[in-house]
């Protein structure tokens, strides 16, 4: 089976290069800019990626590509939406042609944040950013597209390669005496290689039957001031990490308050046991080291 990975030069797109590296299928790697082992291919080129998909007979396609600078968006939501809408739409047109499989990667800033229980795939989505919008666009587009899909929402995702929160709280904390650091924005972060190792089980053993949404972030909950701390702690860092709120430090874009996700639905439609995020950011720590 051949298997199309879109945005493989991100966070995501990495950790699947590395969970796939023993696939008995074919797996290709693509982004906006080549490199080793990653093809060329604009996602928003429908007749680009038509005969890509065509040519190569694909038969999953992954997409991890996506416009994620939360504040930019702000101030360029056009260009948010052509990669975070019409991107989507563009793939999800390509499989309807192939019969593939979409399998696409979306985001908890759909919700508003205004809850006080983790959000169910079946809440209603109500973003409160450009970003937001244009990630629920997506989901939108490809579920009116009529291809087979699968959209996985996740949160606060980090990975050894690209820039993140644990690599800015690591850098942040080595060379200042003390940070501040929100402690009322809630959620749970991801190691994208445990997303990666889900989609990675979910295609080489065929478990797709049933178009859907479904949440994938790791257990437990967590402020960025709690996550910095631990990330400060485990690094063993001095560093004085101290909490303020979101308030201290204006932004264009609204961020969701609460966007922990209930994996419930994951859980039970795959039989995953998903790490807590202390566990995996103990993992992720030791392959730096």
């Amino acid at each position: 089976m051949n298997i199309l990975v879109t945005g493989a030069q991100g966070q995501l797109g990495h950790a699947l290069r590395r969970v796939s590296a023993d696939s008995s299928n074919e797996w290709y790697f693509s982004d906006v800019l080549a490199g080793d082992d990653v093809v060329k291919l604009d996602m928003t080129d429908r007749d680009g990626v038509e005969a890509f998909v065509l040519e190569k007979d694909i038969k999953v396609i992954i997409n991890c590509a996506a416009y994620t600078n939360v504040e930019k968006a702000e101030d360029d939501e056009e260009f948010a939406y052509k990669l975070n809408a019409e991107g989507p739409a563009v793939l999800a047109a390509a499989a309807v042609r192939n019969d593939a499989l979409l399998i696409h990667v979306s985001t908890d800033y759909v919700f508003d944040g205004k809850g006080c229980i983790p959000y169910r795939e079946d809440m209603p989505a109500a973003p409160v950013s450009a970003y937001g919008r244009t990630k629920l666009a997506g989901e939108e587009a490809i579920a009116a597209s009529g291809c087979r899909y699968m959209i996985f929402r996740t949160a606060w995702l980090y990975y050894d390669e690209g820039k993140n929160f644990v690599e800015k709280m690591l850098e942040l904390t080595a060379s200042r005496p003390a940070v501040k650091v929100v402690f009322d924005q809630v959620g749970t972060p991801t190691y994208a290689l445990d997303l990666a190792e889900l989609l990675c089980h979910i295609v080489e053993e065929n478990l797709y039957s049933v178009s859907g949404i479904w949440h994938y972030s790791n257990e437990g909950v967590c402020s960025w001031y709690d996550f910095a701390r631990e990330i400060s702690s485990m690094a063993g860092h001095l560093c004085d990490v101290l909490p303020c709120r979101t308030e201290e430090f204006p932004t264009k874009a609204a961020r969701p308050h609460y966007s922990v996700l209930d994996k419930t639905k994951v859980k039970h439609d795959f039989g995953v046991e998903i790490p807590h995020w202390k566990d995996s950011l103990t993992v992720y720590m030791m392959n730096k080291s």
